[in-house]
């Protein structure tokens, strides 16, 4: 799972430098000495992986992402540029019992605060890294199976559940004026629950983010 996320997000940045390249063949504004405001909102697809290779297959998670950012120029090209993100990740698993086909979906949602190196190679195109720190707000598990159907949120304070997540993105964003694309590429290094061991499962979230926003 954590190398087909990883080949996604390989094939969205190529898509974006390919259309940043092509960009760059014509004139454009360079803001990359501005410090900018934004906003922005889109997709995430996200997953669950185990470093303790236990016998745990999952199913990728479309789920919402918004937020906003700020880059701020430490040189021409050079910046940081911090984001705050509501952010729902997660994984779905399908199978089948007693004849009846099942699906179980976990939804764990995030405020995720990147705090990126940016590497402006253009005034189009910018390569962003750095560390990534997540509060867990709310979890809902829901499962269906054909005859019963059931949504629950989990209390998080009395459930075996990690608030506090730390973890590493790395990605491109795309900007033209006041628009700018974003593939980010994100990997827990905290696992999602609080006492996993070497016999449970110890989640940690990967997540493919794609979002559009404005810039001001």
């Amino acid at each position: 799972m954590k190398k087909k996320t990883a080949l996604l997000f390989l094939f969205a940045n190529l898509a974006l430098f390919k259309v940043a390249a092509q960009q760059t063949t014509t004139t454009v504004d360079d803001n990359r000495e501005s410090v900018r405001f934004g906003v922005k909102a889109g997709i995430n697809l996200s997953n669950v992986y185990d470093e303790q290779n236990n016998d745990f297959v999952a199913d990728n998670k479309v789920g919402f992402a918004a937020g906003a950012f700020v880059a701020i120029p430490i040189g021409k090209v050079i910046g940081f540029q911090p984001e705050v993100m509501y952010s729902e990740k997660g994984f779905k698993v399908s199978g089948s019992f007693l004849g009846n086909d099942y699906e179980y979906k976990r939804t764990n949602t995030y405020i995720d605060i990147p705090l990126q190196l940016q590497f402006k190679a253009s005034p189009v195109f910018s390569i962003l890294a750095g560390p990534q720190f997540s509060y867990l707000i709310q979890t809902k598990n829901n499962f269906n199976d054909g005859d019963f159907t059931n949504e629950q949120e989990e209390d998080i304070n009395g459930q075996n559940y990690k608030k506090n997540i730390f973890g590493f993105t790395v990605g491109a964003d795309f900007t033209i004026s006041n628009l700018v694309i974003s593939a980010r590429g994100a990997w827990d290094i905290s696992k999602t629950d609080s006492d996993g061991d070497s016999s449970d499962v110890n989640y940690k979230n990967q997540v493919l983010q794609l979002t559009v926003g404005y810039m001001f």
